[in-house]
């Protein structure tokens, strides 16, 4: 693969198009709203999402979907709520090539994984999915990280290994495309939940609790659907994970610390630029939980907190005076 389009201009994508240019690649950037889109090609900038970071001019940016038809390589990386109309636009344009799935997320009304999102249109698409603790300012600042890129097709896997991997971004491979999705969408809630903790002021064994018993949360589902176990100890899971829930670049954490301080949910949304994963993935997360008799409890009071109004202080007593049980 050497012409590659990045299909979504957040941040992660243009993070991305940036370490493919660097490789070598012909990379084209499609933004959806064509106002920003012409932001972008003025400034060589992205300032809602990745300001102080210069786009290369070889890198050629459109609002027009019809202009990344030539690339043998697509980048899928929309929010998880727009990723269906994206994809559905793009299939009618282009059916081959490679997809690396970089969006972390369940779509809403069907709990769709991407991939079975991306296969809804395209059903013998060659797909890959990509996911680990991948800060995108740091990966574009050239500070190490490491990412796992998961597929059932050896070949292809492998490609995206060697177009990705650099003196700074070093990528894996696995063969476990539903658990390296499932840890990368399922510890968006719990990244909230760990932030609405240090909101409410804590202390690091609560943030320490959440995330442990979050990552066996995130296990039970994700074996009930298919993954592997020691996939959620992995990059996609416990790397993620940890990341997420700590970083101070995380919205997901940003979110929780915000709600922890008393900040309203719903108004923090309408006023984000940039997509908050874990918002959007919580209820999908849990209709999968019920559906397969799994219990997420920290998932559950997370969603209790955002929709049903419920106060944060009153979700951690509800958490810590469950019935006790064996680790």
């Amino acid at each position: 693969m050497e012409k590659i389009a990045v299909i979504g201009a957040g941040a992660w994508g243009t993070t991305l198009a940036l370490l493919l240019h660097k490789k070598g690649k012909m990379v084209i950037l499609y933004e959806k709203f064509p106002e920003y889109g012409r932001v972008l090609e003025k400034k060589r900038e992205n300032p809602k999402f990745l300001p102080g970071v210069i786009i290369p001019k070889e890198i050629k940016i459109t609002t027009n979907l019809e202009d990344v038809a030539w690339a043998d390589g697509f980048i899928l990386a929309p929010p998880s709520f727009a990723f269906r109309e994206t994809v559905k636009n793009l299939s009618a344009l282009q059916k081959k090539g490679r997809f690396l799935i970089v969006t972390k997320g369940l779509e809403e009304k069907t709990c769709f994984r991407m991939s079975q999102v991306l296969l809804a249109f395209t059903s013998e698409a060659d797909f890959t999915v990509l996911s680990g603790p991948t800060i995108a300012r740091e990966v574009a600042s050239g500070l190490p990280a490491a990412a796992v890129c998961a597929g059932k097709k050896e070949e292809s896997t492998a490609a995206w290994q060697k177009i990705l991997s650099s003196e700074t971004f070093r990528v894996y491979t696995s063969t476990d495309p539903v658990g390296t999705e499932l840890g990368g969408a399922l510890k968006n809630p719990l990244a909230i939940a760990a932030g609405i903790s240090e909101g409410l002021g804590l202390g690091e064994n609560t943030k320490a609790t959440i995330l442990c018993r979050g990552l066996a949360e995130m296990t039970r589902l994700g074996k009930a659907l298919g993954g592997e176990e020691r996939t959620f100890f992995g990059l996609s899971g416990l790397g993620d994970l940890i990341t997420t829930a700590t970083s101070p670049y995380s919205r997901n954490h940003r979110f929780g610390v915000a709600i922890g301080k008393g900040a309203d949910p719903k108004e923090l949304i309408d006023k984000q630029e940039s997509v908050v994963e874990g918002y959007y993935t919580v209820r999908p997360a849990l209709s999968l939980a019920e559906k397969y008799g799994v219990e997420m409890p920290i998932t559950r009071e997370v969603a209790l907190v955002l929709f049903e109004g419920k106060d944060p202080t009153t979700a951690v007593r509800s958490l810590m005076t469950r019935p006790l049980k064996k680790e």
